[in-house]
């Protein structure tokens, strides 16, 4: 299992990597995103980034995955339609639509029969992770650098349990996506673009859930292995909501967001991120398979650091804003 796994992440990483250098270089007229008030970056860069890690992952479905093909599908007709909004732009009802639609027929196809209070749960969850993805993809190397350690996470678990389709697909996005992050680390020369980081959303979800219809983790796994993301994306939406803001509208408020304005910078954001990231991966791994009262321990003293640090960058903007109006 582990040679498969490994050349599948090798070979998965090369196809990344190389359509990435296309993507950026040849191909990079193709779907430019512009600078505007909202936005981190000062020049035009492609988002198309998310056709690379989905060009590498699909390898997994011939290398040991293929049973996992309908969940491949449907992250690829989200892709097709996430594309089509970077290009020309859709409605917001629209995009939501396709949301729902591939996180209920997923939901329909792996937990029936279940309660349908607890199915629409899990479904209004996985449209809130698909979309979170995309929140949080606004600053070099952060998307991919979450993607290529969370679905590590997920295929170490998995390989650990002997699921070989679960470990290949995971090993293939989490190598992908470090393919991808070669073009995408800062100054980045590369975006994800809604066609990478709302199929990367929807199957941190599915192969989550995945996860635990099979006992290979618990509830708690996939969410504590992606609490970085999740932990910010939900707070800075409360906290706009408390506001009173118009929460669909794009803002710079997401405390990674801070973190760069603050003068951390993208590199420095990035890296500080990925040690939460391994810490929580770290954690979550070691801790899935102890007695529950570990379990919840691990978890909740995970999610108090994690709020810890998103008061320490409360106070940090706070003192930098009252700076820049006293100068």
């Amino acid at each position: 299992m582990r040679r498969v796994i490994g050349g599948l992440a090798i070979a998965s990483f090369v196809v990344a990597w190389a359509a990435g250098r296309l993507l950026a270089s040849r191909l990079r007229s193709v779907a430019l995103d512009q600078p505007n008030a909202r936005s981190l970056h000062e020049r035009p860069v492609p988002r198309t980034g998310g056709i690379a890690i989905l060009l590498g992952a699909a390898l997994a479905l011939g290398l040991g995955a293929g049973e996992l093909w309908p969940l491949m599908a449907m992250a690829l007709a989200l892709a097709a339609v996430s594309f089509l909004d970077d290009l020309r732009g859709l409605p917001t009802v629209a995009r939501l639509l396709a949301h729902f639609a591939a996180c209920g027929a997923f939901a329909w196809y792996v937990l029936s029969p279940m309660h349908p209070v607890e199915l629409a749960v899990l479904i209004v969850a996985g449209v809130w992770i698909t979309n979170l993805y995309n929140f949080m993809d606004g600053a070099d190397g952060l998307a991919g650098g979450m993607a290529a350690i969370g679905f590590g996470a997920y295929s170490a678990a998995a390989g650990l349990a002997g699921h070989l389709p679960l470990a290949s697909m995971c090993a293939a996005l989490a190598a992908a996506s470090a393919g991808f992050l070669t073009q995408n680390f800062f100054p980045a020369r590369l975006f994800l673009g809604d066609v990478g980081s709302i199929p990367l959303g929807f199957l941190v979800y599915a192969l989550g859930i995945l996860g635990w219809r099979d006992d290979i983790w618990p509830l708690w796994f996939p969410v504590l292995v992606f609490a970085p993301f999740i932990g910010d994306a939900t707070l800075t939406l409360l906290k706009r909501l408390l506001r009173m803001e118009a929460v669909w509208r794009a803002h710079r408020d997401h405390y990674y967001q801070r973190m760069v304005r603050m003068g951390v910078g993208h590199r420095g954001t990035a890296l500080a991120a990925y040690a939460v990231m391994l810490a929580c991966a770290i954690a979550a791994l070691l801790a899935r398979q102890q007695p529950p009262a570990i379990q919840a321990s691990v978890f909740l003293g995970m999610l108090l650091l994690l709020g810890m640090l998103a008061a320490w960058v409360d106070v940090r903007w706070r003192r930098s804003a009252h700076d820049r109006e006293t100068a």
